[in-house]
């Protein structure tokens, strides 16, 4: 196998970016926070190895070495194929490695046993015993800052990094909807993309540490303040209060597709629906369907929609709610064609792929 790893530089050997002792691969492994492992098979197939020999033949890291693997674990988090991440961790010249070299120093201090088997979501360990990345996650070619209202800039990376952080405060608080911002706009370029983003990951946590937990309690703590805070507002400002007749003649009833856990979407339409003057309520808890049907047969809604995030969801609450209520307009959103059709076939029930899709169908009715 060709190595990838570049020609020295002309004039001699590479400089070092740092004078510190080389490193053993378990501990540079419990410096980075992966597994060993990982870097002997980043040596195997990339030539990313320890690059000194001391007595014995025991090879060592040096501070170069370390920096190009923080170059290879940040680009394959990013999404680059590990082949090309190699290439440019080899490739990385003085004034990137010094910086990388900078970067370790700094978060050096986060100590203790670190394992990780997924070479591609290596994790370091917290202090206080929470796992977390060396680094905070890095920003990806789509993962622009996004202003919430009056707020600073949020980017979606500094939403997951506090929440694989288990930091629920700092997590509440890039979350936190100012008022007289949109809801619907919230979700879609900041809490959606951030979702998906820790789905996709892997993590070490310790006992009562979930960062989709600390993710979801943000989310729904500031779709709850919003809320309460825009429905405080309609008052005072002289509007009917929300269990008032004339705002529950038009409402939205939501479901969410049995077996979603937490079904924040849902909760993020209804919100969103709210913010246009509409009323939504969320079907939670369990929900038969014979109960299902007594829901819609007490609330008469003007409209159902039904939420996932589910590639296959199931779909018999769509079903049983249309045969009961064949002239009710029922909003499936469904990003999988596949799923799709097992919809029922019928001019009240409409299939649709995104959030803002869904919204806009929902309020076409209700206004």
């Amino acid at each position: 196998m060709t190595s990838l790893r570049s020609a020295p530089t002309p004039g001699g050997p590479r400089r070092k970016v740092t004078e510190v002792p080389a490193l053993a691969v378990a501990a540079v492994a419990k410096r980075l926070g992966v597994a060993p492992a990982t870097l002997r098979t980043w040596d195997r197939r990339y030539g990313l190895g320890p690059s000194e020999h001391t007595a014995g033949s025991h090879r060592r890291y040096t501070a170069d070495d370390v920096a190009r693997l923080v170059i290879m674990r940040r680009l394959t988090l990013e999404g680059v194929a590990p082949v090309d991440a190699a290439r440019a961790a080899l490739d990385a010249d003085q004034a990137e490695l010094a910086l990388e070299s900078g970067q370790i120093e700094q978060a050096a201090g986060s100590d203790g046993p670190a394992e990780d088997g997924d070479e591609g979501e290596p994790s370091g360990e917290t202090p206080g015993g929470g796992l977390r990345l060396l680094r905070a996650v890095p920003r990806g070619a789509d993962d622009e800052p996004v202003r919430i209202g009056a707020t600073r800039a949020t980017g979606v990376s500094d939403v997951v990094d506090a929440a694989i952080s288990f930091d629920q405060k700092r997590c509440d608080k890039l979350l936190r909807i100012a008022p007289g911002t949109d809801p619907g706009q919230w979700w879609s370029t900041l809490v959606e993309p951030a979702l998906h983003r820790i789905a996709e990951r892997t993590f070490l946590a310790s006992p009562g540490e979930m960062p989709e937990v600390v993710f979801s309690n943000a989310t729904l703590a500031a779709l709850r303040e919003y809320t309460q805070q825009s429905e405080a507002a309609l008052v005072a400002g002289g509007g009917p209060p929300p269990n008032h007749p004339s705002r529950m003649r038009r409402i939205v009833l939501i479901f969410a597709a049995p077996g979603e856990q937490v079904p924040l979407a849902a909760h993020a339409l209804a919100a969103a629906l709210g913010a246009q003057g509409a009323m939504a309520r969320i079907v939670t808890g369990s929900a038969t369907m014979h109960r299902s049907l007594e829901l819609v047969a007490m609330v008469r809604p003007a409209a159902v929609a039904v939420v996932t995030t589910q590639p296959r969801p199931d779909l018999d609450v769509v079903r049983t709610v249309h045969e009961a209520n064949p002239d009710l307009p029922i909003f499936v959103g469904l990003q999988n064609d596949a799923a799709a059709t097992g919809l029922p076939l019928a001019a009240t029930v409409q299939r649709v792929r995104s959030f803002t899709g869904l919204l806009h169908e929902a309020l076409a009715v209700v206004r």
